[in-house]
């Protein structure tokens, strides 16, 4: 299978730039800034791109890479940032940008060579989402200008003989006209792809490796009934059949009826399928925790050792299985790369777990691959379109303290807001919605008396990869509605907010 290399620089967009050349039907990795040269080889990648970062190339704390990188006989493509570390390793000059030259932010009118095949069969003009404060005052020997706004002459660079290719925008990026073509462009043209990737190969694939890992071994699979552990499920029981038993803790931490409803979805699968009832134990264990990582490293560590003790009733179990995805990967972070926030299945895991492995087979996927991988096992649309739902429940969605009391609360809030969507047939123009219970009381007024109750924060978001969303504009007259029956029928709330942010900067859980 032919593999393009990401490496990221930190840039706010680097998921994004996986996900698009994913779109093309190419796989793709992201990968830490300094991976080794002998890695890199190993990787052997048709193409590889670095991502834009925060940073300034030219000083020496910046994040660089080995400039035998360039010797590799690999095309590159350097966004922002990355256009910029190019520049800056084969010769050119790149300084902080003064007044009298081009530091641009936001959409942009750019101008492209079109003979340059970065931008073959594109128009000539359109509009960019720059976002760089430095300037390239020299260009590197051999590169030709390609494209440039009325600011900046150099908007993007070109050494076509080496395979070189530097763009100051950011092409990943919806604002960006044409910037997934750009990046089809240097994937087909440059790199020549051939466009491998289907989740129908991933399938036979990802079952083939499972065969072989487990072999006559047991199998066990933390299954919370959404898409990805569902999409799991699927593709293990195809995989190993009656060696795959299904364990799901309802940690007390579940929407309003979804332990019942996950029990009586799974009961029609021939699967081994076990429901714990655990709701006291992670209650007890949250007691007092307000900050979010801690919960949800409690939250995580919990749930392994529950899987531990149902192994054992089980017998000799050597592999958990997780469906694990690949932006919980990525947001667990790794090495120099931040955290955004520790996923129960990733950055929660414990150090040490009673397993001889662990299995995650849809890691390397963005949340529509798992919904395109759960197609081609077959499962039904109403599964595999299923709202997501974090790991950790409505433990991340108590902000603060967790406690039963609190729990109970936003059930019923949380019912409300899913409720009235519903009977406004908005389920499809929103891909994930929900209620929130800050840890905020405020002074209202119900039935002439004061109250001080708690405020509820509504939550719905559009996106197509959940690495990046937009903030959902729900009717006035529904919101409305949510509000009212909230705080008519949900005891201890008097206020309900609507957040209207969107991810970056925010991210879509509160928590």
């Amino acid at each position: 299978m032919e593999k393009v290399l990401v490496l990221d620089f930190g840039g706010q967009y680097n998921q994004l730039i996986a996900r698009r050349v994913r779109e093309c039907n190419v796989y793709c990795e992201v990968k830490p800034y300094d991976m080794s040269l002998d890695e890199i080889r190993a990787f052997d990648p048709i193409g590889i791109i670095f991502t834009g970062g925060p940073n300034s190339v030219y000083l020496e704390t910046s994040p660089h890479v080995d400039k035998r990188i360039f010797e590799l006989g690999v095309p590159v493509l350097g966004i922002c940032y990355g256009c910029q570390l190019m520049a800056h390793n084969l010769g050119g000059l790149v300084t902080e940008a003064q007044e009298d030259t081009a530091r641009e932010y936001g959409k942009t009118h750019t101008f492209f060579d079109n003979t340059c095949r970065l931008f073959k069969g594109l128009p000539a003009e359109g509009v960019t989402w720059m976002s760089h404060g430095d300037y390239m005052a020299r260009v590197p020997e051999g590169f030709a200008l390609v494209a440039h706004t009325d600011a900046c002459p150099n908007a993007a660079i070109a050494d076509e003989k080496r395979g070189f290719y530097g763009v100051q925008y950011h092409p990943e990026v919806n604002h960006t006209e044409h910037g997934v073509d750009m990046i089809r462009n240097f994937l087909y043209e440059v790199c020549g792809a051939k466009g491998d990737w289907t989740m129908g190969d991933y399938k036979q694939t990802a079952i083939r490796t499972v065969r072989e890992k487990v072999g006559d071994g047991k199998v066990l699979l933390a299954l919370s009934g959404g898409v990805d552990s569902s999409v799991a499920a699927a593709l293990l029981a195809e995989a190993v059949g009656s060696q795959l038993t299904c364990v799901f803790v309802d940690h007390g931490l579940m929407r309003l009826n979804e332990g019942d409803e996950v029990e009586a979805a799974f009961a029609k699968w021939d699967i081994n399928f076990v429901r714990v009832n655990a709701e006291e134990r992670f209650l007890v264990k949250l007691a007092g925790v307000a900050e979010p990582e801690h919960k949800r490293k409690i939250i995580g560590e919990e749930f392994i050792r529950v899987f531990e003790q149902e192994a054992k009733k089980i017998g000799k179990v050597d592999f958990l299985a997780q469906g694990t995805i690949y932006p919980d990967v990525i947001e667990s972070g790794k090495g120099d790369a931040a955290v955004i926030k520790s996923h129960h299945n990733v950055g929660g895991l414990p150090d040490y777990v009673d397993f001889k492995e662990i299995i995650e087979p849809l890691r390397m996927l963005f949340k529509d691959e798992v919904r395109q991988l759960g197609r081609e096992l077959g499962l039904p649309e109403y599964l595999v379109m299923r709202q997501p739902f974090p790991g950790p429940g409505l433990g991340i969605r108590v902000i603060g303290d967790v406690t039963k009391e609190k729990l109970d609360i936003l059930r019923q809030a949380d019912f409300i807001f899913r409720d009235e969507i519903a009977r406004a047939h908005l389920e499809g123009t929103m891909n994930q919605y929900f209620a929130v219970l800050t840890n905020t009381r405020s002074v209202g007024v119900m039935g002439d008396g004061r109250t001080y109750d708690y405020t509820v924060a509504l939550r719905s978001v559009s996106t197509s990869d959940f690495m990046t969303a937009d903030w959902v504009r729900i009717p006035y007259d529904v919101l409305d509605a949510v509000s009212v029956r909230i705080v008519n029928e949900v005891p201890g709330v008097n206020r309900i907010v609507y957040d209207i942010t969107s991810k970056p900067p925010a991210t879509i859980e509160w928590e």
